[in-house]
């Protein structure tokens, strides 16, 4: 009777030992995980050395400089590639130089922009990669009223430069810039991009409306997939236009179209068949339309001066250019450059005086009339339609607008 009594304690004791055992949690297996480091390698452990590329200088120069030695950096040039053009070094452009036990140049790192940069390996193997740096974007909105120009109410609203320049591009040939009223409007929907918290640029403009009293002209976004114009109004007109609204941007008028009056240097009243635009010496003039240049060169009272016939019905001309960009019998097209503002000839300063002929008689060019371009495909008009509603319901909550100036 003992023995089988001391069996089952036995057998109970061990029971007892299995359900303890489950009971214990083990220890918690702590895995170590690789850090991923950007770069490539941990900037932490180097001796860093930081510094620009100098104007004039070439990669070999420059790597060289950095502590290179001659012959690896020939074959470090070799290795580049398609990954960097060793020609297109940029003067001013940020780099850093990565050396281990203080001497011994291990990493170089060049700033190709604020977004991207290249890793060249220095050490016993060579290579070269590209690093680009997370960009976050945020869909932000602009709500403009013009008291003063377009450039100081946008920038005072907190819109940056390129916004403007982008907004001014998509109205050029609808809006004239140069006739904006106090009380216009502009409203925006656009992408910015951000990198390491600092804005690296505007991504798109998804759909804009420009308002004047009770009248809206909205740009809706939408491309067709043919390379050509993706900005429309309601109606599938496109915005684009066979001429533009005016040869250069952001200046003012300082003379319009009259036949009666006085000239300003020799005090006489003649007539003045064009318009005005004064801006800084150098600022560049563009071509309003396509056409071909019918002349370049001294135009007498109007300096140096450039021609152009656009088709059998207009011509443009651009007098008292500081210099030329284009030259006789050149094709050019919207938006090109053909020259740059200067005083040339018979003139009390620097300024563009804009002439449009039509069917050889001269005409205002701020009340010339431009054909649209052609219309949106038929097939796309629901879908510009229907996004035409979606954009402009989101003004419908103007808490997080950019600014309004004014206001």
């Amino acid at each position: 009777m003992k023995k089988y009594l001391h069996i089952l304690f036995l057998a109970l004791s061990a029971v007892s030992c299995v359900q303890n055992a489950k009971k214990q949690v083990p220890p918690e297996i702590v895995v170590a995980k690789d850090t991923v480091y950007p770069l490539g390698f941990c900037t932490d452990s180097f001796r860093v050395v930081s510094g620009e590329i100098k104007a004039g200088e070439n990669f070999m120069a420059w790597v060289t400089r950095a502590g290179l030695s001659r012959e690896k950096a020939l074959c470090l040039a070799q290795v580049c590639d398609s990954v960097f053009d060793v020609r297109k070094m940029r003067a001013g452009a940020g780099w850093k130089a990565y050396f281990k036990d203080s001497t011994q140049l291990r990493y170089l790192v060049y700033d190709n922009s604020r977004i991207r940069q290249t890793i060249f390996c220095c050490g016993d193997s060579l290579w070269v990669r590209r690093y680009d740096k997370p960009v976050r974007t945020v869909e932000k909105k602009a709500d403009v009223t013009i008291r003063s120009s377009l450039w100081s109410d946008m920038t005072a609203a907190g819109a940056s430069p390129e916004l403007i320049s982008m907004l001014s591009d998509i109205y050029a040939w609808t809006v004239d810039f140069f006739g904006l009223q106090k009380g216009d409007r502009f409203r925006i929907l656009y992408s910015e991009d951000f990198c390491e918290g600092e804005s690296v640029g505007v991504g798109r403009i998804r759909y804009a409306e420009f308002i004047r009293d009770t009248t809206c002209l909205p740009a809706i976004w939408l491309d067709q997939g043919d390379g050509g114009n993706a900005y429309w109004n309601a109606k599938g007109e496109s915005l684009r236009k066979a001429f533009l609204k005016a040869p250069l941007k952001f200046t003012r008028i300082s003379s319009g179209f009259s036949y009666h009056r006085r000239h300003p240097v020799h005090g006489v009243v003649r007539p003045h068949t064009g318009v005005d635009y004064a801006a800084p010496t150098g600022t560049p003039v563009m071509s309003i339309g396509d056409g071909t240049v019918v002349s370049a060169g001294w135009g007498g009272g109007g300096g140096k001066t450039v021609k152009i016939r656009h088709n059998s019905v207009y011509t443009t001309g651009y007098l008292h250019l500081s210099r030329f960009a284009v030259s006789a019998g050149q094709r050019v097209s919207q938006g090109q450059v053909i020259g740059y503002v200067g005083r040339t000839g018979t003139a009390t300063g620097p300024h563009l005086d804009f002439r449009v002929w039509k069917n050889g008689t001269p005409i205002d060019p701020l009340k010339m009339e431009s054909p649209p371009a052609e219309p949106i495909g038929p097939e796309y008009l629901p879908l510009l339609q229907m996004r035409s509603k979606e954009l402009h319901a989101l003004f419908g909550d103007e808490a997080d607008v950019v600014g309004r100036s004014g206001d």
